[in-house]
């Protein structure tokens, strides 16, 4: 297995986890230099959190890094990130992100290669099957992480 397939099993991993913790399943990793530094998933559900993404959980738990860490960092993530997501990719100027599977959901590609940050698409039909069922289960939830009007508590 290559590498890369290597990073994007492990987020596909942190996907399933979620998913078996009944929340999201989002799951991401932040490589350094060939190491997994931080890894984590969408949280949302099983925290009550308004911004554990899975690539904020895999930041999160990757800890504080000095810029120059950041910067030769590849985000792996299961599905193509949200505007808060892209811009924290941006914030820290990680330089490349690979996507599981945008079919889902289309975030903000556009905006992080405009800005100059490579942007893999991967096409893991796991981590698409994974998150077409989980929309058919709970469509009400989905829509609330993605940000649907409809959808929100309240």
């Amino acid at each position: 297995m290559k590498q890369e397939d290597m990073f994007m099993q492990a987020a596909y991993d942190e996907a399933l986890k979620g998913y078996q913790e009944g929340g999201i399943p989002i799951g991401s990793v932040l490589v350094h230099k060939g190491v997994i530094i931080g890894r984590g998933h969408n949280r949302r559900v099983q925290n009550g959190s308004v911004v554990l993404h899975g690539e904020m959980d895999a930041l999160e738990n990757a800890g504080r890094q000095p810029a120059s860490v950041y910067r030769e960092c590849i985000l792996y993530t299961t599905l193509s990130p949200c505007p808060m997501c892209s811009g924290t990719v941006l914030l820290y100027g990680i330089p490349k992100v690979v996507i599981g599977e945008n079919r889902s959901f289309m975030g903000e590609e556009a905006l992080l290669q405009s800005r100059g940050v490579q942007v893999e698409l991967a096409e893991h039909e796991g981590c698409y099957n994974l998150m077409q069922q989980f929309i058919a289960e709970k469509p009400s939830i989905w829509k609330e992480d993605i940000g649907e009007p409809d959808a929100l508590p309240g």
